[in-house]
């Protein structure tokens, strides 16, 4: 694995792990800011046909 996919799929993993904290905490606003951000990495990932089925998907 080279170090732009490591580093995308780690940077996925813990905005996945933020936007869960956001929504146990009831905050709206920061769930809208890391939803986004994760939205905007998954599509970096794809652009660069980074596999990111590996990384949990926050329900």
């Amino acid at each position: 694995m080279d170090a732009f996919t490591a580093g995308i799929l780690h940077r996925i993993e813990t905005t996945e792990s933020d936007l869960m904290q956001a929504r146990e905490s009831g905050d709206d606003f920061l769930v809208d800011v890391e939803q986004a951000e994760l939205e905007d990495l998954r599509r970096l990932a794809a652009e660069h046909g980074v596999d990111v089925g590996a990384t949990k998907s926050p329900c």
